[in-house]
């Protein structure tokens, strides 16, 4: 699951461009398939929104929460991805956007009535 969070007048505007860059860098690298896409967006007043010195109005965070088992190089593949595909589709400055990985075990996830541990039928591999 991934959960954006900015500037309602900044992030209401692009968030279903971001929303397709980011599910095409989670296949591109994650190998993440057509139908798996989670993202939640939680557009913010701008005066609950404080963010670093030296950002704009643009600045962006998207905590990326996903099973424990990537090879670190994978991840930061994926992070730098989503600076350049933002960047180059969507003109938001990799300084105004933070991501952050949140890596769970498996037997912490829970969905179709299961927990990650125990499902057999993904359509994409964790450890890659």
């Amino acid at each position: 699951m991934i959960v954006v969070y900015g500037i309602k007048d900044q992030l209401n505007p692009i968030k279903a461009r971001l929303s397709d860059v980011i599910h095409q860098c989670m296949q591109s690298v994650l190998g993440m398939p057509e139908d798996k896409r989670a993202h939640r967006f939680i557009p913010m007043e701008a005066d609950d929104f404080y963010y670093p010195g030296g950002r704009t109005d643009a600045y962006t965070v998207i905590e990326i929460n996903m099973m424990a088992g990537r090879k670190e190089e994978t991840k930061k593949r994926l992070i730098k991805a989503l600076f350049r595909e933002i960047e180059s589709n969507l003109s938001i400055s990799p300084v105004d956007i933070e991501i952050t990985i949140k890596e769970q075990e498996p037997h912490c996830w829970g969905f179709r009535g299961m927990t990650g541990d125990e499902v057999q039928d993904l359509k994409y591999k964790v450890k890659v």
